[in-house]
């Protein structure tokens, strides 16, 4: 069974916390078709050239079909001329979007972070707030995990509170951590980061057996 590791406030282990049984039985290709929707979404879409249609010009034939010796040709907008239209090229008008079910987007998440638990890489503390704002203090944190890059997951934070804020711009600036809120995480931001540090609020909230 998968665990992660609960960190004190000094970030030292301090015990384990298990995830529910079945998050071992989820299959793995629920985590590609997200990735690959995600990836589909995101795309932006913006190759695109003209065709002989959308080329200006071209409304009288060139030269006369019959007498010249030259090939027949009945506008200049033809993609074989210089400046006409551009044949089988890329265009804008398509759309990529892939559907996903619902229970397919959860069962991805939750495959991700069984992953992170299995490899030791998903990290949970019962308070992330850094009171002084700064970024120094942010990275010593992380830096006590020693990995690669992080992504952090917080609650969903009230931007009135001046505590939550300086935890915003504390971690804001770090090179190899990226902070989010609960409603940001899905299953491909989580398996683009090595590990996981979360709140215990988060990760209760997202391993909870319905």
């Amino acid at each position: 069974m998968s665990a992660a590791i609960v960190l004190d406030q000094k970030m030292n282990k301090k015990a384990e916390m298990a995830l529910p049984a079945f998050f071992n039985e989820i299959n793995s290709h629920n985590l590609y078709l997200y990735a690959k929707a995600y990836l589909a979404g995101i795309r932006s879409n913006s190759a695109n050239v003209k065709t002989r249609s959308d080329v200006k010009g071209g409304g009288k034939k060139p030269w006369a079909q019959k007498g010249g010796g030259r090939a027949r040709a009945g506008s200049i907008t033809s993609p074989v001329f210089v400046g006409g239209g551009v044949a089988h090229g890329p265009s804008n008008n398509k759309n990529y979007t892939q559907k996903i079910n619902k229970k397919q987007v959860v069962l991805a998440l939750k495959y991700a972070l069984n992953e992170k638990a299995k490899n030791g890489r998903l990290f949970i503390v019962d308070d992330m707030t850094v009171a002084s704002g700064k970024t120094k203090d942010a990275s010593e944190m992380l830096n006590k995990l020693a990995q690669r890059d992080v992504l952090v997951v917080n609650r969903n934070m009230n931007f009135a509170n001046d505590a939550e804020v300086k935890t915003f711009l504390a971690f804001r600036n770090i090179k190899n951590a990226y902070l989010i809120e609960e409603n940001e995480i899905d299953a491909y931001i989580v398996s683009t980061y090595k590990s996981v540090l979360m709140h215990r609020d988060v990760f209760e909230k997202l391993t909870k057996e319905s």
